[in-house]
């Protein structure tokens, strides 16, 4: 699903990307249950969480790769968008959009799931000019 340009079956990579996720998550202020909602993970896998912010690699599940491939693309776009504007970029996921209806882009997904990541995604592709 998600365009991915390296071979996340490769151990490594999956410690790479999962350090990328947790601190985007940190600097999101995500709560744990978001955390799980957001890479696709039952209430229930606490455990897999604890272990991803240990810097354990994620699993080799394509949800979860295309789920952490996207949140970082999310950023990416962020970042482009308010290049100097940090606050804003860590600050934007949490706050009412009026492209979303007045939901907070945490709520699409929510509701959504992995289509919802992708609209957030589409969203700021469109607005970035990506």
């Amino acid at each position: 699903m998600a365009d991915t340009q390296y071979d996340m079956s490769k151990k490594d990579r999956r410690v790479i990307l999962v350090k990328a996720v947790m601190q985007l998550f940190q600097h999101w202020q995500l709560s744990v249950d978001q955390q799980l909602m957001m890479l696709g993970l039952a209430p229930s896998s606490r455990l897999s969480l604890a272990r991803y912010r240990k810097g354990g690699p994620l699993a080799p599940n394509q949800d979860i790769l295309d789920r952490a491939v996207i949140l970082l693309d999310i950023h990416k776009n962020l970042r482009m968008l308010f290049p100097r504007n940090r606050e804003l970029v860590y600050k934007w996921i949490s706050q009412p959009n009026k492209a979303f209806k007045g939901m907070t882009p945490i709520d699409v997904i929510s509701a959504r799931g992995i289509p919802g990541l992708i609209m957030v995604r589409a969203y700021l592709d469109e607005v970035a000019g990506q």
